[in-house]
């Protein structure tokens, strides 16, 4: 490579012209000369990389009318002595992937290829997609169209016999119409003509996209096969951790970023989930306008499919959208001198679409009624219940989300909590309505036993009009009526159940916790885990609605839209543009009331709320156990294992705790694979009921949930996963002991157990310790939040000590109460 100019200077991978421009920050940039994704670190003044976008002078920010305040990059993430690199690789040993251009849309293709389980597969995929809209817009011309509905009906008379006498048989071709009857009818139908048209435009467009798809998915087959190793056949048995060790390990022969000589684990995660990072950071401030008050509802969570396409299309792919490219944002949206014009040319932007989407609206109402016609029609009448089952809304799988959480990790956790979830909302019922099923669904039973008697008895009565509906109606009032009425053996116990869901979703609002017996937590539950009859129903609304939600509510935002990219974005060398948030970076972003206090200068504005900075930490340490955390991160993490020593030392052994765990092992799942892990959580979650029990014996017995989970989180080691490939000693690691809590226990061994089976049980265990730190941080987060608060004076009749337990006792409903009649039991024995 030749020198460069003089007048130019190399930086990351691009020359810079040295010449500086007027103001204290200003720079001028020539051409690239080389093609690179992402763009390199600028030096200061004092020659540090600086990965912030476009730093502002503080006395310049000022006068803003703004929440959001100024970030500063807390850290590099690249080698020492790399931050201005770039890999020169000679021409002739170059591989078919050195200095891959577009990293995000490469690295998602093999994060969706590995999720879809190989090439074939999403081929035949792909395939029955374009199959299935055709077969939606015909079949639906064709009932409109091409079918008689008089004789179909038995309106007409139709007799092919010779004889007038003969019975009248009708088959299902005499209601078609013939091939000519038929085409005259579409083209006297000039609605259906466009409609179709339209249709037809669509489905080319989506034919031209999966042909494009399959020549860039063809090329991701051959990166499997001959850089990764893994053959399409035993793609399906790889975890994705174990394909991402690859990824990283290739960096160093294939060159795949040029201006990094590693990759990390980090990299990827950020380039795959750039902007749903964006998404979980707005959802998380309470930026999107998702949440609304209506007059008769009450407080309600509107955000469906079509919303979140409208989001994404107007923040990052759109045309006219903030990013310039998928891993850059826009050079005006990082300055905060014109962010009033911005918000103004993004409001003007959000009108259009908004206008576009009413206009489109009768097509896409046509659209979503048809598909979901088809799609839950057979359902219904196969599982008449199954619109009464519950599913993780859209909002709530945003709000659930961490940072830097993968479509699989999620919804492994979220499967994990739908049982806990599901017990929890059944265990709320209505006397009145209980009453009113009770006597609907007695009445139409009996009808229905009289009929289907009467058609086992002589099957003539079918032929009776209307009798097939009838059926089917009453089945339906039958189903729906047993759904209302509770199990008569539940027990009531919502604050446990609600510890079991906390346990996997890893996030609730505070105020939840000591109210899970009240109907406002179940009905701000039902927001995250909504019924499925309420998901169609806001999907069939959702092109009427969304039109007005973006021309009224989110152009609203323009401004607080603008300011969160530019305050919220930081540059990243070989990785580009991310959301701030996405570091994991305790010093901007953690929160005191989470266990930083005293590790963040973060503002109010500037931390992430309920915890979602340090859960995300935790989160993706364990996740990722070789990945070296920034340095405030990792005395973060240091304090977190200190903190669980210090109260595990107080707590009972961990043998003790697992003796307890069958006691509500059933709240959690069934026997499983997942049985081992579900008793760790078991017996932390069973242990404050077991310890008030038997605190008249033992009254000096810890009983906290928090001193538990220290407990079981303080025994857990690698050595207790001796098949466990365990980081080095210098590598990073939530937790470690050299305590052995359960040994061979945990696996068969190694000559007999398969190599996903050890997969699936080292990802259970990932699972159980990250549950048990949501736990046990949630319970720590509770009492900073007491002490804080003013202790209240004991009661005129109590002590101090007697109040101090009674505030420290689990409130756990029906178990309370009948500790409540054992001591009155106990009472009154002692009286005679």
């Amino acid at each position: 490579t030749p020198p460069p100019p003089p007048s130019l200077s190399f930086r990351g991978c691009r020359w810079e012209s040295e010449a500086p421009r007027p103001g204290p920050h200003a720079r001028s940039r020539a051409q690239s000369r080389t093609p690179c994704s992402s763009r390199g670190d600028r030096p200061n003044s004092h020659g540090a990389p600086v990965i912030l976008v476009e730093a502002q002078l503080i006395d310049t920010m000022a006068h803003f009318d703004t929440e959001y305040q100024r970030l500063e990059a807390s850290y590099n993430d690249s080698p020492p002595g790399e931050e201005d690199l770039m890999v020169h690789v000679p021409e002739g040993s170059k591989s078919p992937w050195h200095h891959i251009e577009n990293l995000d849309l490469f690295f998602s293709r093999v994060y969706n290829l590995h999720q879809k389980n190989g090439f074939t597969c999403m081929l035949i995929s792909e395939i029955f997609e374009l199959m299935q809209f055709i077969f939606v817009v015909a079949f639906t011309t064709f009932l409109i169209s091409c079918v008689d509905y008089d004789i179909l009906f038995a309106n007409k008379l139709v007799n092919h016999s010779q004889h007038s006498t003969d019975p009248v048989k009708v088959t299902l071709p005499d209601a078609f119409l013939p091939p000519s009857e038929c085409s005259a009818r579409i083209q006297a139908n000039g609605f259906l003509l466009s409609v179709l048209v339209i249709a037809g435009v669509f489905w080319i467009h989506r034919l031209i996209k999966f042909i494009y798809n399959i020549c860039c998915y063809w090329e991701i087959h051959s990166f499997y096969i001959n850089a990764l190793k893994i053959p399409m056949s035993n793609l399906p048995y790889y975890t994705w951790q174990e394909v991402q060790a690859r990824i990283v390990q290739i960096q160093k022969e294939h060159q795949i970023c040029i201006h990094k000589k590693e990759l990390t684990e980090l990299d990827v995660y950020h380039r795959i989930l750039r902007f749903k990072n964006y998404m979980v950071a707005m959802v998380n401030k309470s930026l999107l306008p998702v949440r609304f008050h209506l007059p008769l509802l009450g407080d309600t969570v509107f955000y469906t499919r079509g919303l979140k396409y409208n989001f994404e299309l107007i923040f990052f792919w759109g045309p006219g959208s903030l990013f310039e490219n998928e891993w850059s944002l826009k050079a005006e949206y990082k300055r905060g001198s014109n962010r009033l014009e911005l918000a103004e040319k993004l409001g003007t932007r959000i009108l259009w679409i908004g206008i576009a989407n009413f206009l489109l609206c009768p097509l896409i109402l046509i659209w979503q009624i048809l598909y979901a016609f088809f799609s839950y029609t057979e359902i219904l009448k196969r599982e008449p219940g199954s619109l009464g089952a519950r599913r993780w809304s859209l909002y709530g799988r945003l709000y659930l989300r961490h940072f830097n959480e993968l479509d699989h990790e999620l919804h492994a956790r979220l499967s994990r909590g739908y049982k806990p979830a599901s017990k929890y909302m059944n265990s709320f019922t209505s006397p009145l309505l209980t009453v009113l099923a009770k006597n609907v669904g007695f009445f139409a039973g009996s009808i229905l036993a009289v009929l289907i008697a009467l058609t086992v008895y002589d099957e003539d009565v079918l032929t009776v009009q209307h009798i097939l509906t009838t059926l089917t109606l009453l089945g339906l009032v039958v189903t729906v009526a047993r759904s209302f009425i509770p199990d008569e053996h539940m027990v009531w116990c919502p604050e446990q159940l609600l510890q079991c869901v906390l346990a996997h979703i890893h996030y609730i609002p505070d105020h939840w916790q000591g109210n899970a017996h009240k109907s406002e937590t179940r009905e701000e539950m039902a927001q995250l885990f909504q019924y499925k009859a309420v998901f169609i129903l806001e999907e069939l609304l959702s092109p009427i609605v969304t039109p007005f939600l973006l021309i009224f509510a989110l152009r609203a935002k323009a401004l607080d839209i603008v300011d969160f990219f530019r305050n919220f974005s930081v540059e990243v060398v070989g990785v580009g543009d991310i959301c701030s948030f996405a570091q994991l970076d305790i010093r901007n972003h953690g929160n005191p009331q989470w266990l930083s206090q005293g590790r963040t200068e973060a503002s109010v504005y500037q931390q992430a709320e309920n915890g979602k900075t340090e859960l995300s930490l935790v989160h993706f340490a364990i996740t990722n156990p070789r990945w070296q955390p920034p340095p405030e991160s990792s005395l973060f993490i240091g304090h977190l294992k200190e903190k669980v020593q210090q109260d595990a030392a107080h707590a009972p052994p961990a043998q003790r705790l697992l003796a307890e765990a069958p006691f509500s092992t059933s709240l959690l799942s069934d026997e499983g694979p997942g049985a081992m892990p579900d008793a760790l959580l078991a017996s932390v979650l069973a242990h404050p009921i077991l310890a008030a029990q038997a605190e008249r014996h033992l009254p000096s017995r810890p009983g906290s949930t928090a001193s538990a989970a220290a407990s079981i989180l303080a025994s857990l080691s690698c050595s207790q996963l001796p098949r466990r490939s365990c980081p080095p000693p210098g590598e990073n690691s939530v937790y470690r002991s050299d305590s052995t809590l359960l040994g061979d226990s945990v696996a068969p061994p190694e000559s007999s157990q398969a190599p996903l089976t050890r997969s699936v049980v080292l990802s259970e265990f990932a699972s159980a310790e990250m549950s048990l730190h949501a736990i046990y941080m949630h319970e720590l987060h509770q009492q900073q939040q007491q002490q804080q608060l003013p202790a209240p004076s004991p009661a005129p009749f109590q002590s101090s000590a007697q109040a101090q337990a009674g505030s420290t006792r689990p409130s756990l409903g029906g178990w309370e109460e009948e500790e409540e009649e054992d001591k009155e039991a106990s009472q009154e024995r002692e009286k005679h």
